[in-house]
């Protein structure tokens, strides 16, 4: 009895002693309250196509009430050219009883072949109700502002579905360029995979732009295609009202053990709205 008796003390103790651990770990938030941004800096391509949120949020306890926060906008990025703001510009809302509000931006893509970046830089300003709260923390406003950079992008670059014939489309996928001329296509093989012996699921192509709306394919050998399918080349067209790029990709099949042929197919891209 007595043996079972130590060993329960000792239990106890090391239980204690873990409690007491944790009661340590734990971190409380003793104020004062305060609004900032979640980040500090982004960094996007114009052609990103899709919305960008900004997150504006309460450190401490939410409100019983809706908080408004005002802000301004500066940088050298031009409203209206090169991003614009949804909904009320200067002020977001954090509904009561909510951590976060959101500021939405869209990106104007206005590829020129000019390839630089324009900063958009946003600045907490002021909070209603002030009594509860403060903008940013501390002796430098930590978080009070947020940096959004537009990087150029190519005229051709960006996400886009691409489709073969009327059944097959697969979204987001990628073109590519570093130098404006030479371009990279993510996957071209789209619905090829039951009229060939193709394994690669996404299965990328190059193409050179002849800056008169019309493409080239050059003539290249790709490693996720078996032989003979793995040799491409062909051209293409880019419609400069639409922006949607049409390639015309030739595959050698063979039709025999001495004789092949050559197929002609053709891809459509259509960019991400």
């Amino acid at each position: 009895m007595k043996l079972n008796h130590k060993i329960l003390s000792l239990g106890f103790v090391l239980a204690m002693l873990a409690l007491a651990s944790c009661e340590e770990q734990k971190i409380t938030f003793n104020g004062p309250d305060y609004v900032r941004f979640s980040d500090s800096s982004v960094v996007y391509k114009e052609s990103l196509g899709q919305p960008i949120e900004l997150k504006v949020h309460v450190v401490g306890k939410p409100l019983t009430q809706a908080v408004t926060v005002n802000y301004t906008v500066s940088g050298n990025a031009r409203e209206g050219r090169d991003y614009t703001i949804e909904g009320t510009k200067g002020s977001v809302t954090i509904p009561a009883g909510q951590y976060f509000g959101t500021i939405v931006v869209r990106l104007i893509n206005n590829a020129n072949n000019i390839l630089g970046s324009q900063d958009l830089v946003f600045t907490l300003t002021d909070v209603n109700p002030k009594q509860d709260l403060q903008i940013g923390f501390g002796k430098g406003s930590m978080g009070k502002t947020f940096r959004l950079t537009i990087q150029d992008d190519c005229l051709l670059s960006g996400f886009y579905t691409g489709r073969f014939g009327t059944n097959n489309s697969v979204q987001n996928i990628e073109i590519s360029s570093l130098d404006c001329k030479t371009y990279k296509v993510a996957n071209w093989n789209i619905g090829l995979l039951r009229l060939f012996t193709f394994k690669a699921r996404t299965v990328p192509v190059n193409f050179v732009d002849n800056f008169d709306n019309t493409l080239t394919i050059p003539e290249q050998v790709t490693t996720e295609l078996p032989s003979p399918y793995d040799t491409l080349r062909g051209r293409g067209l880019w419609n400069p009202q639409t922006r949607a790029i049409t390639l015309t990709i030739r595959l050698k099949l063979p039709i025999n053990d001495t004789k092949d042929t050559v197929l002609s197919v053709p891809f459509t891209y259509i960019p991400r709205r």
